[in-house]
């Protein structure tokens, strides 16, 4: 492995590892304003979308668990989408710590499931929301040719290859990630690829696989459904309308800004690009910022596609009422003027 390799790696997903043996002093673009950003900025967020995520992904995974014998095929694939971001969020406090110690300390065998486990979580999440994006076209535009084949067996078996490729995909950074010590004082825990095509792969399953795919699927799928939502006669038809773009905008809002600061970080590394000492370290900003922003979407996840459900949003209020020390009325009250609404169109619950 080339030092070019690990230097475009540690560019792309490893943010401490700018500042890695350089001297500010004597450094031609001083980056240390940088480093404090990253410090404190990735701590901070870290923590406040690992507990967001964390209990609002946690919330879903139990309501659907408790009601796991009334499952339907959308329950099945919003318990999976939760449960993916739950396995993406757990990684977060390990690199919360990363970002603030400047050095890993948890060991090479927890830098290998770490990483692979994040990259993992990413990819099963992306593939879900594809998943469910697809049956809700298959039930609203085509739901009178396929309904025979939408069956619990199809489901699962979807499930099964969502997570085998999620795996697959994620291989590399289980492989290559591992605990270096460069520098001589401080453990790394960064991704060290045999070539530079791996690095390609990494650039091009993060772009394609959580971008360009997702995003694809969810224009042709909704550009179709609303049509069909518009002609029904419902007075929900126009919040589902406005529910479907929130989809669509806030996923490409969330992420777009990231995958373009990586492939720009890219197209630096291959000299492709040159940029000055400020445009350098724009870019090393963007990169630390949007990272940010593109994490905290799967905490916008259980809001999206499972809390504005009637049906989930009454078996949640009924596991909070057990948890907390909230009176039943007030959760009573909640939930009859939620449901007096959500009523009038009941029919169309399936797309919530």
């Amino acid at each position: 492995m080339t030092d070019n390799v690990t230097a475009l790696y540690s560019a792309i997903s490893d943010y401490s590892a700018y500042y890695d043996g350089v001297d500010d002093d004597a450094a031609p673009c001083n980056l240390y304003g940088i480093k404090t950003l990253s410090k404190w900025f990735l701590v901070t967020l870290y923590c406040l979308v690992f507990i967001l995520g964390f209990l609002g992904n946690g919330l879903v995974v139990c309501v659907l668990v408790k009601h796991r014998k009334q499952s339907n095929l959308t329950d099945i694939c919003l318990f999976n989408l939760a449960f993916s971001d739950l396995v993406f969020v757990i990684t977060l406090p390990f690199y919360s710590h990363l970002s603030m110690k400047g050095y890993w300390t948890f060991g090479d065998f927890m830098c290998h499931v770490i990483s692979g486990f994040h990259r993992m979580g990413f990819f099963s999440s992306i593939f879900f929301m594809v998943i469910m994006t697809l049956d809700r076209y298959i039930v609203i535009v085509h739901g009178h040719k396929v309904a025979r084949y939408r069956t619990m067996r199809l489901t699962l078996a979807l499930t099964f290859i969502s997570w085998i490729l999620s795996l697959c995909v994620s291989l590399p950074s289980f492989i290559f990630t591992k605990v270096s010590n460069e520098s001589g004082t401080q453990d790394e825990c960064k991704f060290y690829p045999e070539n530079k095509d791996w690095v390609r792969y990494d650039l091009f399953a993060t772009n394609i696989l959580g971008l360009v795919l997702p995003l694809l699927v969810m224009v042709v799928c909704y550009s179709r459904i609303i049509p069909v939502l518009v002609k029904m006669k419902t007075a929900k038809r126009h919040r589902i309308v406005k529910l479907i773009l929130s989809i669509v905008a806030v996923f490409f809002l969330f992420w777009t800004p990231y995958n373009i600061s990586l492939f720009l970080t890219y197209l630096q590394s291959e000299k492709i690009v040159s940029l000055e000492c400020e445009g350098d370290k724009s870019l090393r900003r963007s990169i630390i910022v949007t990272e940010a922003l593109a994490y905290t979407h799967c905490c916008l996840n259980p809001i999206i596609y499972a809390f504005v459900g009637q049906k989930f949003m009454r078996r949640a209020l009924q596991m909070l009422k057990k948890w907390l020390p909230i009176s039943s009325r007030d959760l009573s009250d909640g939930s009859s003027r939620r449901s007096s609404v959500q009523s009038r169109s009941s029919g169309m619950s399936f797309m919530m």
